[in-house]
């Protein structure tokens, strides 16, 4: 089937040869080798019966025709990945670190283009894209050097003649369900660790943005990764349900991790408790941003910016409620207005001068139009956009509104669109207990001067991760996670492999 990847300045892209020759790419667009449009199962490329078709947000022109897998392919894939789990496992921790640090050497030698199918399939401006795949790698080098550093214990039991060693071992055949707001870096966060910990793995990547995960799996190939360590099975939404059945209720997969909205991790879960697998859940956010009256305004609004509009409010640690204490409000609101009419650009993400843009489909922008009507008929104030954008379906013009009570939508239904509610309130106990309401809590935020009140919010914020006078938070080195029903498990850091490890107690007797 053919790929016909659309960038600026280039015709329709032919399907990529066999053996494709290794690349670094090229200014005007990324290298054939990396557009592949096939399931890649077992070291090998292998079509599927039908074919969706993927669009780039922006325009809505087709990109190419990608390999629309079902069960069997699913199934396929598991056995495939079953089949290389007896020897990867097997493999020396240096050997895993030296193949995964191949694959991060290859992501970095090909980023421009790696970030260019991102933007294409995402919409996500160029230089966010080029960030996401610079912290995509990382993850690789990370595990690469964690992979050394898995640890068992010796334990002295009571008894003279006993022993008791602890022993961790890689729990099997790793399913992976990815998000399309991430397309590279929600992959090598959990096939890094699992690699590393000696497992392999199946990618299920978003239907919106497959190019990104079979792009990976090129270079995986490149590196020597073995076959069946890495697979991946794109699929159309209408497949989609019935292959994430299938993963998760098949007796050859021991472990599931998905990144997703809460309601379909909830579907996950379900399925998975059938036969009690071992699960990793990042589910939904609705991030509190709260200014307190000591804050530095100029800093808040700048972190503000930074945790509200990246990737065009399409990200689950976004910050998605504004809880402004009273006598800094005004203030804050003004500046916060002036600053996103001045710093962002709607447009196209291949447009160098691009900070926003577009929505990945118009049921998201209706979303946000719905969040905004909602709360304009309850009596919130526009302080600037809130309408679709000229540019398109897609778009939608960055949005603040003020005078937001806590009945309308958009303070208590995630976003995940360029919309910033603004809601007063007096004290820092009505702060905390505003954004504890929430039944999810993945990431939160605060701006304060007081280090006394920097602590007690710290501690009593119901959340995974907190950023205190920050808006940026997330780094390879630090667990990424949330609590209540935002998820199950912590990624990344020095944490996230011993979520694709088993521990096992032996009892060494007759000392």
């Amino acid at each position: 089937m053919a790929t016909l990847l659309r960038l600026p300045g280039r015709g329709p892209r032919p399907r990529c040869p066999a053996q494709p020759r290794r690349c670094a790419g090229g200014p005007a667009g990324p290298c054939a080798a990396l557009l592949r449009t096939d399931g890649f199962v077992g070291g090998r490329w292998v079509p599927a019966a039908a074919a969706f078709p993927v669009h780039d947000p922006a325009s809505g022109a087709e990109l190419g025709l990608v390999a629309d897998c079902g069960v069997a392919e699913a199934r396929a894939a598991v056995r495939a990945a079953r089949e290389a789990f007896c020897s990867w496992r097997g493999v020396s921790a240096k050997e895993r670190s030296s193949l995964l640090r191949k694959w991060y050497d290859l992501m970095m030698q090909n980023k421009d283009d790696l970030a260019k199918i991102i933007t294409a399939e995402s919409g996500k401006p160029l230089k966010e894209a080029q960030g996401e795949i610079i912290y995509s790698a990382l993850f690789l080098e990370w595990f690469s050097e964690e992979a050394r550093r898995i640890y068992g214990d010796v334990i002295y039991t009571p008894a003279k003649d006993k022993r008791a060693l602890v022993l961790k071992q890689p729990l099997g055949v790793a399913a992976v369900i990815t998000p399309w707001n991430f397309p590279s870096a929600m992959i090598t966060r959990k096939v890094g660790a699992a690699l590393a910990a000696g497992c392999t793995v199946v990618v299920k990547p978003a239907e919106h943005t497959p190019f990104s995960a079979l792009a990976l799996a090129e270079l995986a190939n490149q590196a020597g990764i073995p076959p069946g360590v890495y697979n991946v099975i794109p699929c159309s939404r209408k497949k989609a349900k019935e292959v994430g059945e299938a993963l998760c209720t098949d007796p050859l997969v021991s472990k599931i991790s998905f990144t997703g909205s809460t309601a379909t991790g909830k579907v996950l879960l379900h399925h998975a408790a059938g036969s009690v697998k071992r699960v990793s859940m990042e589910l939904g956010g609705h991030a509190p941003f709260i200014v307190f009256d000591s804050a530095n305004v100029d800093q808040a609004v700048a972190g503000a910016m930074a945790s509200k509009f990246r990737n065009s409010g399409q990200t689950c640690v976004c910050s998605n409620r504004f809880l402004v204490q009273r006598g800094i409000h005004d203030s804050f609101v003004k500046k916060f207005a002036e600053a996103i009419k001045t710093n962002l650009r709607v447009g196209n993400g291949f447009e160098e001068r691009t900070t926003q843009g577009p929505l990945i489909d118009e049921k998201a922008v209706e979303k946000v139009e719905k969040h905004v009507s909602d709360a304009v008929s309850k009596g919130a104030t526009i302080v600037t956009g809130g309408k679709r954008h000229q540019l398109g379906k897609n778009f939608f013009e960055p949005t603040l509104l003020s005078n937001v009570t806590r009945d309308m939508l958009c303070s208590h239904e995630e976003t995940f669109g360029p919309l910033a509610p603004v809601i007063k309130f007096d004290t820092e106990e009505e702060a905390v207990a505003i954004a504890n309401a929430a039944d999810v809590g993945l990431a939160g935020y605060f701006y304060s001067q007081d280090p006394a009140q920097i602590w007690r919010v710290a501690e009593q914020l119901e959340v995974g991760m907190v950023g205190v006078n920050e808006g940026l938070i997330s780094s390879v080195e630090c667990p990424f996670g949330g609590v209540k029903q935002s998820g199950l498990g912590r990624e990344g850091s020095k944490y996230g492999i011993d979520e694709y490890l088993e521990l096992k107690y032996v009892c060494f007797g007759g000392l």
